[in-house]
């Protein structure tokens, strides 16, 4: 928690907002799509969506292939409170949407679908879009599959998986123009997942790493990923670590308050 503060502070200190952006790209995404405050009526959906979580008072045994959790001593957890303290933030969730909105991808990939929050988010960012989602716990994976067809988000394709193997040998032709990582809050996890989907990176892909200051080694991973030379341009917004592949721009990191 006390390195969690102190990253905060730090970033706090090295952020900017959209006068401090001199990337048009970046700049119009700042200020199109991370300020836009237009109430978007999707948003409802999304409130609605974690207000039956909420409520669902029902336990399930989870299982955590991940880092693990720092509010739950055991995998048997209460749905609500899943909800509450583990998965996306609505304000978080409403910008995901509206990054998959301006962005328009035609295929996104999810990896950690937990209680599909997030899920929910990507699916209605483009009702158009192939949102493929991946879940190494069943149970979590069946709540999140039953409340989206709930929300008649029918564009989604759940898989019932471990990652690591799953991305070995599920990459193959695979175009995914938005990835959204939020399976396992490790370095060595983060850094393996981002090898074996590097070869399907494009001009126009999108990846999303979440809680990269989750821990000092979280960080390292952020680190390592920014410093590739296949990406050019990155953001950082605390909670979320965006990265994109624009050949046609010089390497630069942004610190960005939203």
């Amino acid at each position: 928690m006390l390195q969690q503060i102190k990253s905060y502070l730090k970033f706090l200190y090295n952020s900017k907002n959209q006068h401090g952006v001199h990337s048009p790209f970046v700049f119009d995404l700042v200020t199109k799509c991370f300020y836009d405050k237009t109430k978007h009526p999707e948003n409802s959906i999304l409130k609605n969506y974690r207000k039956s979580l909420l409520t669902n008072k029902n336990f399930i045994e989870v299982t955590d292939f991940g880092a693990g959790s720092r509010v739950f001593k055991s995998n048997k957890r209460q749905i609500s409170k899943i909800a509450k303290t583990a998965g996306i933030s609505p304000k978080r969730a409403e910008l995901l949407y509206r990054i998959v909105r301006y962005f328009q991808p035609e295929t996104i990939l999810e990896i950690g679908t937990s209680l599909g929050l997030a899920t929910s988010a990507l699916s209605l960012g483009n009702k158009n879009s192939k949102v493929k989602t991946l879940e190494g716990c069943p149970q979590t994976m069946a709540i999140a599959k039953n409340q989206c067809q709930l929300q008649n988000l029918n564009n989604i394709k759940f898989v019932n998986t471990e990652f690591s193997g799953y991305l070995k040998t599920a990459t193959e032709n695979c175009d995914w123009k938005l990835i959204y990582f939020d399976g396992n809050h490790s370095k060595q996890a983060t850094l393996k997942y981002f090898e074996l989907l590097l070869p399907t990176s494009t001009n126009e892909s999108v990846w999303i790493f979440d809680d990269i200051h989750w821990s000092l080694e979280m960080e390292e991973a952020w680190e390592t990923i920014k410093n590739h030379p296949k990406v050019t341009v990155t953001i950082d917004t605390f909670q979320w670590g965006i990265v994109f592949f624009r050949a046609e721009q010089k390497k630069e990191h942004f610190i960005i308050r939203v």
